[in-house]
């Protein structure tokens, strides 16, 4: 087995994707990519603002382009994916194909409590907890059939879940010269 050329972090909003994939990226010396922040720089809109001026649809349709351009981008990359890309089939089919995929499981009080009120969350307007309760049932199927790991990030800080994903990086790329 070879080393991936890419890392994907996946699970909901809150579950930590971002810190951990830029502290990853930097120990890595990869370039970093997080699926909302490349919605929004290549829109020039943020996500609330695409959500109430064009809809769901229309985000999940930049959100699975951008998520496109990170799978097949040359060179190895980290990439955060948004926490909903994984409902659309053939962003499951990229993800799958593009490296290994790293779950960052939370339990619902603890994305709620990371949250806060939820602004700048469109899915999470009117009520965070159950909000969360309702999409974590949802995708936990989706992030379950993708991880190659899964890390319950409840009682680990990003800093450990860096950690051992280098561990297995690590190991990966032992086990593609033995």
């Amino acid at each position: 087995m070879t080393t991936p050329r890419r890392v994907l972090l996946i699970g909901m909003m809150g579950a930590g994707k971002s810190t951990t994939g830029r502290l990853l990226a930097e120990r890595l010396g990869w370039p970093y990519l997080d699926s909302d922040d490349e919605v929004e720089r290549q829109t020039g809109r943020t996500v609330p603002e695409i959500w109430k001026a064009d809809g769901e649809l229309a985000f999940r349709t930049e959100e699975s382009r951008v998520l496109a351009q990170a799978c097949a981008s040359n060179g190895p990359a980290v990439v955060s994916v948004a926490g909903g890309a994984v409902l659309e089939a053939d962003n499951r089919v990229r993800i799958r194909q593009a490296g290994l995929v790293v779950w960052l499981r939370a339990d619902v009080a603890t994305l709620a409590s990371r949250v806060g009120a939820g602004a700048g969350r469109p899915l999470l307007e009117g009520g965070p907890a159950a909000a969360l309760a309702r999409l974590s049932e949802e995708r936990a199927p989706l992030y379950s059939d993708l991880a190659d790991l899964v890390f319950d990030v409840d009682t680990m800080t990003p800093p450990q879940v860096v950690e051992h994903i280098l561990a297995e990086l690590h190991e990966r790329a032992g086990a593609g010269h033995a």
